[in-house]
């Protein structure tokens, strides 16, 4: 559990004098007028779409996969849109960090499906939220924060001045931070009635995964991690959809809980929650990560990678 990070004396090493730069320069950067910052951010999208090919061909695989009823032009057209977005990211994350909450007031355009968390609550149980890697996942975070603090079940970053800047900037939304090894500190979690992200979306490998249907891809590779805490009998399974407009405002919707959630049937429980993340995905599908490779584990081993 991580709820107050500290600053150590070790971080002021050369070591991590590259990362200092780069935070500060972050930081600098998101004290911009937000309009500033799309523009600066759209153009490093652009950079990352000209000159990272290895990422650019990853999303180009999965618009592909996912999306085959759109022409070639069409795909190309999502893919730099969505390299745009991931520039956007970038400099949203320093927003969702160090912006003060007035700032954070003026871009949330609607929170609704509170009552639906609320609900689950008050019956004693917590609420597991099933949130897809959306670029902006950092803004939803702090904005969902406004109306309720939750628990960020997370990764650890393998740069320890990052890990303490990032855990700093997610603890303005979130009451404390789990790392994604501590299932027992998930569960007690819930046991406390707190609103615990989970993100059930992207390929974690062959151990613990259910082949089942997301997007075109009939037999993508799915975590069981999902089924195993929302089968506590502390909790509900609820699921989250945020977008972000053209005006740069942000759109949260809570979806109620998924009813007799899980089942006996672990493929039909997987295939539920694709539906509600394949849902929330294409409320703005250029969002959404594609540069993750999704689909790198195959149902049959011998298969040739997408990639």
């Amino acid at each position: 559990m991580v709820k107050n990070p500290a600053l150590k004396l070790a971080f002021f090493a050369p070591r991590y004098w590259l990362t200092w730069l780069g935070v500060c320069f972050m930081y600098v950067i998101s004290w911009l007028p937000q309009s500033t910052q799309f523009l600066l951010g759209k153009g490093l999208g652009r950079l990352v779409h000209r000159f990272l090919k290895k990422r650019r061909h990853i999303a180009e695989v999965n618009v592909k996969l996912c999306f085959p009823n759109l022409s070639a032009a069409q795909q190309a057209a999502m893919v730099r849109t969505n390299m745009e977005n991931t520039g956007l990211a970038t400099l949203e994350t320093g927003m969702a960090w160090w912006w003060p909450q007035w700032r954070i007031n003026r871009v949330i355009g609607s929170i609704s499906g509170i009552e639906h968390i609320e609900a689950v609550q008050h019956s004693g149980k917590g609420v597991l939220l099933l949130v897809p890697h959306m670029l902006h996942l950092e803004m939803l975070g702090r904005i969902l924060g406004v109306k309720q603090q939750g628990v960020g079940f997370y990764r650890p970053h393998n740069n320890a001045l990052m890990e303490f800047f990032m855990t700093k900037g997610r603890l303005r939304s979130n009451e404390f931070l789990i790392g994604k090894r501590d299932v027992k500190g998930l569960l007690q979690a819930l046991k406390n009635k707190k609103l615990c992200y989970y993100l059930p979306d992207q390929d974690y490998g062959r151990n613990r995964c259910e082949f089942a249907p997301f997007f075109k891809v009939a037999d993508a590779a799915n975590t069981t991690g999902t089924l195993l805490f929302a089968s506590s009998k502390h909790c509900e399974t609820l699921s989250l959809s945020g977008t972000r407009d053209a005006k740069g405002k942000y759109h949260l919707t809570i979806l109620p809980a998924l009813e007799h959630f899980p089942s006996d049937n672990a493929n039909d429980d997987i295939i539920r929650v694709n539906t509600r993340m394949e849902e929330a995905i294409m409320h703005a599908p250029e969002q959404y990560m594609w540069l993750h490779r999704r689909f790198k584990t195959r149902a049959d081993k011998d298969a040739p990678s997408y990639y």
